[in-house]
């Protein structure tokens, strides 16, 4: 396995460059590791995820989490973050996601419609924006092209875009599912060519007898 590059080693503006510095050096582990705490599950998943502990329907119990828990950044939709996050400013990192779902429509051909922007997270005081990507999805051509104008609004004002990088559809449940590792593996490539900064990847399951990584 090939070591990882240093941050000093890639070529990123300084305004990315500094604020991935806070993110992996400022906050949290503060050794390079980045430790998100996502609250992106309300709009992802409706209320359920948060039945068996009623304190946290509340977002500012979350916000507490993250800064008591030492984390390097929250991430959260535009709604929390308006409403819940200049009570933390400065005290936690915070992670805007720019776009996200329900769960309701068929997961056969997903996309993430944008819901916010990059100039709402400089406005926020945000240190980086996040965008979940649905690879192998039929409708993977729209998701790339709002993914592009996601990268082009974050170079021009320095923001680091952290990716969700999930595989998704039918072509991919065909080759196997969305936790193998050929579909796990093919999502972490495919963000880091259309311009991720950081990507956030679902661990593969590794079943014996399915050890065919690729479509014959």
């Amino acid at each position: 396995m090939a070591n990882p590059l240093h941050l000093d080693e890639l070529n990123l503006s300084t305004g990315k460059k500094a604020r991935l510095y806070r993110l992996l050096y400022g906050f949290g582990p503060k050794n390079g590791t980045l430790m998100i705490l996502p609250i992106d599950q309300g709009l992802e998943h409706g209320p359920r995820d948060f039945f068996d502990a009623p304190e946290s329907q509340y977002p500012g119990f979350q916000f507490r989490i993250a800064l008591e828990g030492q984390f390097s950044a929250i991430a959260c939709q535009i709604g929390l973050a308006q409403k819940f996050y200049p009570s933390f400013a400065g005290q936690v990192p915070l992670i805007l996601k720019l776009n996200g779902k329900t769960e309701i429509p068929s997961d056969e051909g997903p996309i993430s419609p944008l819901i916010a922007s990059v100039e709402d997270a400089v406005r926020l005081g945000a240190e980086a924006v996040g965008y979940t990507l649905y690879v192998g999805s039929p409708r993977q051509d729209e998701d790339f092209a709002q993914f592009r104008e996601v990268r082009e609004e974050a170079d021009r004002y320095g923001m680091p875009v952290v990716v969700w990088a999930y595989p998704r559809g039918a072509a991919v449940e065909a080759r196997g599912g969305k936790d193998t590792i050929y579909a796990v593996d093919y999502a972490a490539r495919v963000a880091q060519e259309l311009g991720a900064d950081v990507i956030k990847l679902n661990v593969p399951k590794i079943e014996p007898e399915k050890r065919s990584l690729a479509p014959k």
